[in-house]
């Protein structure tokens, strides 16, 4: 049975720095690739970053190049999202998916605020 389980999320100052991370159990996490993805409220959700198998950056969001760093830790099967200089329009409930399938965790909400 896939799991796949985001943590890291909360409350943040505008600015500040937060890593969020997906534990992936279940799945073969070392060949798949993995995504993040965010919904802010009243939004449709949208995928954030995308990284492949052996950790190259396969994609990430306009609106966050420069501040957000997708990378992955294979021998821990583990997923992170590193986000540096957040702003109020990145807060949102932030999920990891395996890309392509129907297997998503359950979330993890980051509010930025001042």
């Amino acid at each position: 049975q896939v799991q796949l389980v985001e943590s890291g999320g909360g409350l943040v100052q505008i600015g500040g720095s937060r890593r969020l991370s997906c534990a992936a159990s279940g799945s073969t996490f070392s060949r798949d690739v993995m995504a993040w993805y965010r919904q802010a409220p009243g939004k449709q959700r949208e995928v954030v970053a995308i990284i492949g198998p052996g950790g190259t950056t396969h994609y990430i969001h306009a609106a966050v190049k420069g501040r957000f760093t997708i990378s992955r830790d294979n021998a821990k099967n583990t997923l992170y999202l590193q986000m540096n200089n957040l702003k109020p329009e990145d807060t949102a409930v932030y999920y990891c998916r395996i890309s392509g399938s129907s297997y998503w965790g359950q979330g993890t909400q980051v509010t930025v605020s001042s």
